[in-house]
């Protein structure tokens, strides 16, 4: 009989434990941001899903990252490195373990990623994507530029401005973002896109490419230093320049490029050479040409008139090679005699073994052959027929799944388009009124400004203009001649008039005399 004493306690499965532990841990810890080393990490796994430890000096965690994370992860695990992983914490009921699911990752700090760095670059140097014998010359002339860069920097102005004051060239922009997550893949596609152009295509094929971006913080640059883009720049079958940030700033993809420049400006001037120089040198060179082949002309001209001079007569450089002719007249009647005997031989022989039943056994041995190899060939076809009806279909799948989020883009595009364009359209004849009433403003001021300078308004304060015959201007009581015919001006009209010389002028008086005012310095005369 059993000693254990009953109990009432509700039995509960190892299922409902796990489930209810997995919810208590859950609840009370959700997301967190967890700081540590990685351990025993050894790459993703078959299922592309990546397991390891997160460990410090004295606790270790296990970390999952399932396989949609990890190919977003702009930073990925590696052994050794110290990261902060941000993610929540659960737990595996199949082994009774508590983990963390990773959702992004990050180094811990400038000098994690400069130690990322280093690791990287030895890694990719013992792989020899760096070695300096590969590197290609660039050609002198480009005919066709490809460049790689943001559409809307600075970069691209600063690289067509160059181009255009040195040797104007045609330029291919293949427009990426430069930084943040994707911009290492778009620059790799770039570079790959540039390098899948064919000859015979509508699209120019580059002659040289340019992977250009300003300067910026070791994160910002981080895009250049990812293994995709220093692998896309090491297969490049075109000569690649990376001009990726400023002079102090050096990036993975320098190493892999053929030639680095300083600053974007740099690399224009790396690609083509300056026009006004090569004309110049051309011109030069033109000359010399010219001179040298004159004076290689009269070289061989006079070599010519001494070799001419040393040649033997033509019947004794003849007398040789007509005699042994002869003696090969004479055996060769002899010789095709022998020759046709021998190969009569030969078919003799040869007929011999020609008989019907061992070429019938031939026959049937290569029919049998033949016929295996048509099996042989049906079933490949039917098989690669499969596969590329397979791969035609996942093609045809994603395609269409691209063409809708396309043409979503384009409708979300047309329509910001289409309500910038009503705002200005109701800014319009607003703007139009304070434009109109600015130049309204204008035209009377300098209106004011002409009948208050006008010779009119003076006249209009009591002053007269006395003229001659002739329309001019006197200024003076001298130069008005008795008897001269004169016209006075007023400010409503004309009025003619007989100058007097005989009649004194009358004095005016006053009740006080006024001050004289002393004449401005610079006053001319009214008239």
């Amino acid at each position: 009989m059993s000693d254990i004493a009953p109990s009432n306690m509700r039995e509960v499965s190892v299922s409902e434990l796990s489930a209810a532990i997995k919810r208590t841990v859950e609840d009370a810890f959700g997301y967190v941001r967890l700081r540590g080393e990685v351990s025993g990490f050894k790459g993703p796994s078959s299922s592309g899903h990546a397991y390891f430890r997160l460990k410090d000096d004295r606790a270790t965690i296990e970390a999952v990252i399932w396989k949609g994370t990890y190919g977003r992860l702009p930073i990925k695990p590696q052994e050794g490195l110290e990261v902060i992983a941000t993610g929540r914490v659960t737990t595996f009921p199949g082994s009774s373990k508590y983990q963390i699911v990773i959702e992004s990752l990050e180094p811990a700090g400038v000098g994690a990623l400069m130690a990322l760095l280093e690791e990287r670059r030895k890694k990719l140097a013992a792989e020899g994507l760096f070695d300096a014998a590969r590197k290609r010359a660039l050609p002198y002339l480009p005919e066709v530029i490809g460049v790689v860069t943001s559409p809307t920097g600075a970069v691209i102005r600063d690289i067509l401005h160059r181009l255009e004051d040195r040797f104007p060239r045609t330029v291919l922009v293949w427009p990426v973002r430069v930084q943040g997550e994707g911009s290492a893949a778009e620059v790799a596609a770039a570079i790959r896109g540039f390098n899948a152009i064919q000859p015979d295509d509508d699209l120019p094929r580059p002659d040289v490419l340019i992977v250009a971006r300003g300067g910026g913080s070791l994160e910002d640059l981080w895009g250049f230093n990812e293994e995709i883009v220093v692998r896309a720049a090491f297969e490049s079958a075109i000569p690649l320049i990376s001009a990726v940030g400023h002079e102090t700033d050096t990036t993975l993809i320098d190493y892999a490029a053929d030639r680095r420049a300083p600053t974007p400006t740099a690399a224009a001037e790396m690609a083509v050479p300056v026009r006004s120089d090569l004309i110049a040198e051309t011109s030069g060179l033109g000359r010399r040409m010219v001179t040298a082949v004159a004076r290689g002309m009269e070289g061989r001209r006079t070599e010519l008139r001494a070799a001419t001079r040393a040649l033997p007569d033509a019947e004794r450089l003849l007398e040789a090679a007509r005699q042994r002719l002869d003696a090969a007249a004479e055996r060769l009647p002899n010789a095709l005699a022998a020759n046709a005997g021998a190969h009569r031989m030969r078919l003799v022989r040869a007929a011999g073994r020609l008989a019907p039943g061992l070429l019938k056994l031939r026959i049937d041995r290569s029919r049998d052959r033949i016929d295996a190899l048509s099996a042989r060939a049906a079933a490949a076809l039917s098989r690669r027929t499969d596969t590329r009806r397979q791969l035609f279909d996942t093609l045809s799948a994603r395609l269409s799944r691209s063409l809708g989020v396309y043409a979503r883009a384009q409708t979300d595009r047309l329509g910001r388009s289409r309500e910038r364009l009503d705002q200005l359209f109701a800014r319009a004849p607003r703007a139009l009124d304070l434009l109109m009433k600015r130049r309204t403003d204008r035209l009377e001021a300098a209106a004011k400004l002409l009948a208050a300078l006008s010779y009119q308004g003076v006249l209009g304060r009591g002053f007269a203009l006395v003229r001659d015959a002739a329309g001019k201007p006197l200024r003076t009581a001298s130069a008005v001649a008795s008897g001269q015919a004169l016209t006075i001006e007023f400010t409503d009209g004309r009025v003619a008039a007989t100058a007097d010389g005989d009649a004194p002028p009358k004095p005016v008086k006053s009740a006080e005399p006024r001050p004289v005012k002393k004449k401005p310095e610079g006053q001319g005369s009214l008239f």
